[in-house]
């Protein structure tokens, strides 16, 4: 997955935005104002930082050399993903949705049934 890749498909998500609260480097992707995604989309190699449920966090760690504890990020619940090859892209699209529903699933009912996440 590019660069541009995985910022279009950040922002396909029902209210996705991109913001640079930290650097003009890092694009962070919020959903009503909550981060489900961060990259240096300048990086090489590419990484994005992304929510985890913390036992599927522990067992993508142990599969996939390219995914390691959320750098700077809380490390039971964030992952930082190296988009080397090495994980399919498939799976990585699972991830991002992933981060992004469990940031909705912690909203009121009211605003994750406006999302259509429910």
């Amino acid at each position: 997955m590019t660069p541009a890749q995985l910022r279009a498909f950040c922002l396909e998500f029902n209210e996705a935005v991109e913001e640079f609260p930290f650097t003009p480097e890092t694009s962070v992707f919020k959903v009503l104002g909550k981060v489900f995604a961060l990259s240096a989309l300048d990086s090489s190699p590419l990484t994005v930082n992304l929510k985890c449920d913390p036992e599927n966090a522990l067992r993508l760690r142990a599969q996939y050399p390219a995914i390691v504890p959320g750098w700077h990020m809380n490390k039971r619940h964030w992952n930082t993903v190296t988009l080397d090859g090495t994980v399919p892209d498939r799976l990585l699209r699972e991830l991002v949705e992933d981060s992004y529903d469990l940031v909705v699933a912690g909203m009121p009912r009211a605003v994750r049934l406006r999302l259509d996440r429910p």
